[in-house]
């Protein structure tokens, strides 16, 4: 009888410290955790293009989408094999959710590994989904200050950049988090706080370990030197970080780089949820906007396709290089006839 496989779903908003935790869990011996194609994400919006999924030619067109997804990711999954056959051959069912399941447990049989680790942060919104293949996971909430995430992504070449979507995105994603932790039981749900992670990386990760009952190892710490980071950073620059040691004051620069302005539109908009997570405010209660007009947050959107825009022509040609398999993949997918 084969060895039960355990998921482990992190959850929250990207540039949170998310493939930091993610390479850093890696070296732990029972658990992989591979970069993640966003296999959710992406095909849920899509999945009208391939009919009903429980006639065979469907589901296998389905099945073989997803496993080019996979096999054309930015930043390989070393070491693991997948075949679109093979992954069906072992589906249960006839979903997306049950690809997604049979794809991260073949990672962690071949690493032989007992835990997979999925970093698609935007999952807590499928989660009912994914528990409706049988899977349990064990879920880690990684939360860091939203006003430094806001800052990161206004640096990074994916998401958004004007502000006030920045702080949209980032207290839906909170409060999504925050709803799965209240209908999710206790043992499988964990908080981790980025700021207390690069504080004191050691104390946290040794209480991470504890919580998903694997043993901790010294090569968490050296997480820097190991393959699954070299070949993240040599990916895509937004990644570079990965390859040095924890930067301990990587916090608050939102406090020297974002402008008032723009810190109080993101207060006005998520500061209940920054307060909730124990975050303290720079803005006065009596400069807060309780109330956008229509005209300025029509304003803020075409700025926002601005930047987006701009950003894009600036991007470096080598990391537009290693998305384009997975765009063309998708592009062309958005092309069939729905059944």
């Amino acid at each position: 009888m084969k060895e039960k496989i355990q998921g482990i779903q992190m959850i929250g908003t990207q540039r949170s410290g998310s493939n930091l935790l993610r390479v850093m869990l890696d070296a732990v011996d029972q658990i992989t955790a591979p970069h993640p194609p966003h296999i959710l994400q992406r095909f849920i919006p899509l999945l009208d293009k391939y009919g009903d999924l429980n006639q065979p030619e469907h589901f296998h067109r389905l099945a073989s989408d997803v496993c080019e997804l996979v096999n054309c990711n930015p930043v390989p999954w070393e070491g693991v094999r997948i075949e679109t056959e093979e992954i069906m051959a072992l589906c249960r069912q006839s979903t997306l959710y049950e690809l997604f399941r049979v794809i991260y447990e073949t990672a962690a049989r071949q690493h032989g590994a007992s835990f997979w680790l999925c970093k698609s942060m935007k999952n807590m919104f499928y989660a009912k989904g994914i528990e409706s293949t049988g899977i349990k996971p064990y879920y880690i909430y990684l939360y860091r200050d939203g006003r430094d995430v806001a800052l990161s992504f206004q640096k990074a070449i994916v998401g958004e950049k004007h502000i006030y979507a920045l702080a949209q995105n980032w207290k839906k994603d909170q409060e999504e988090a925050l709803k799965l932790k209240d209908s999710c039981e206790p043992e499988r749900f964990y908080m981790l706080n980025y700021e207390s992670l690069i504080a004191d990386p050691e104390t946290e990760m040794r209480k991470l370990c504890d919580f998903l009952q694997v043993p901790y190892t010294d090569k968490i710490m050296e997480y820097y030197t190991s393959r699954e980071s070299k070949n993240t950073a040599v990916a895509g620059k937004m990644w570079s970080n990965v390859t040095k040691p924890i930067l301990k004051n990587n916090s608050k620069k939102f406090m020297n780089e974002l402008s008032s302005e723009d810190i109080r539109i993101f207060e006005s908009v998520a500061g209940d949820v920054l307060v909730k997570l124990g975050y303290e405010l720079v803005t006065p209660a009596d400069q807060l906007i309780s109330d956008f007009s229509a005209d300025e947050i029509a304003r803020f959107k075409d700025l926002n396709a601005q930047l987006k825009q701009t950003f894009r022509q600036k991007m470096d040609p080598a990391d537009l290089e290693k998305r384009r398999k997975q765009e063309e993949l998708l592009n062309r997918i958005k092309q069939y006839t729905s059944y």
